[in-house]
């Protein structure tokens, strides 16, 4: 694992894969605060490198061995900054930006903000739906405030959603408790406001306007009628409003987001069947982005 300072922010990252002939640079973004280290993410980016194209896998702020932060009109926007900042020093050339759940708003973010990193877009599990952004703001923000507001900064430290990065980069521990509970509290309610179901985004931080905007290749996998998570809706939208996407089928059932929960309840991983979607990527890349001479 390699890590490197972007914006005075610690960042860990992996590239998979060697520079060769022929090959074609990847960025994979995880969903949830999930690191580049759970299960289906590497292994999804083995099988990308296997072709002989380089694949950069990576912890956001916040999740794995980077660094904590809490800057940022909301956490997937400062991600989206952060991939940005990486990949501009890593200096692999624009490349094919793909994440999934979380990290598919990521990726649409870092697209749109950053569009001179950006070869291709690849999104699939697209957080969307009344239920499914409320839910959202609730898990990602609420047991930091409320444990904020009622006992402190000590309190937050002790959440179960902070203890890998406070466990796998050791200085997290002290940039938290230093965070003014008042302050903390605000970015909090600011980060938590973004998931409203509400205005003309099409994901959160992303305005209808601004995805039409983006004309980059992209490809959008069409979420399961049952994930209310993800809805079928959100995905249609996406790709209906990119004014260059193809909107295709996932190599998976319907049910695979409920599957996936059920495994993940028996300690098994949500993304570990993401390694299916080589081939479709794969094929697609292989149209609208040019390989290394």
């Amino acid at each position: 694992m390699a890590s490197v300072a972007i914006d005075g922010l610690t960042i860990a990252y992996e590239v998979i894969g060697e520079a060769g002939r022929g090959g074609r640079p990847w960025a994979l973004t995880p969903g949830g605060r999930f690191s580049k280290d759970y299960g289906g993410v590497r292994e999804l980016a083995e099988a990308l490198a296997a072709s002989g194209d380089q694949v950069v896998i990576w912890d956001r702020p916040n999740t794995g061995a980077s660094d904590v932060c809490f800057t940022g009109a909301s956490e997937s926007a400062m991600q989206a900054d952060a991939l940005a900042g990486l990949l501009r020093h890593l200096d692999l050339g624009p490349v094919v930006i793909a994440g999934g759940s979380g990290g598919s708003r990521v990726s649409l973010l870092t697209a749109a903000r950053h569009p001179d990193v950006a070869s291709a877009l690849a999104v699939w599990w697209i957080s969307g739906g009344v239920l499914g952004l409320i839910g959202l703001g609730y898990h990602y923000c609420s047991g930091s405030i409320r444990a904020a507001w009622n006992d402190g900064m000590e309190a937050v430290a002790a959440l179960p959603e902070w203890q890998e990065p406070l466990e796998r980069n050791p200085a997290n521990r002290e940039r938290l408790l230093a965070q003014d509970p008042r302050e903390f509290i605000e970015l909090m309610e600011r980060w938590m406001l973004v998931y409203c179901p509400c205005g003309d985004e099409v994901v959160p931080g992303l305005t209808a306007a601004d995805a039409a905007a983006m004309t980059l290749p992209a490809l959008v996998f069409r979420s399961g009628e049952s994930d209310l998570n993800h809805t079928r809706a959100t995905s249609e939208a996406v790709a209906a409003t990119l004014p260059s996407a193809r909107l295709v089928e996932p190599p998976w059932g319907d049910r695979e987001w409920l599957d996936r929960q059920a495994a993940r309840a028996a300690g098994g991983s949500l993304f570990a069947r993401w390694p299916l979607l080589v081939p479709q990527l794969q094929a697609w890349a292989d149209e609208v982005v040019p390989r290394r001479p």
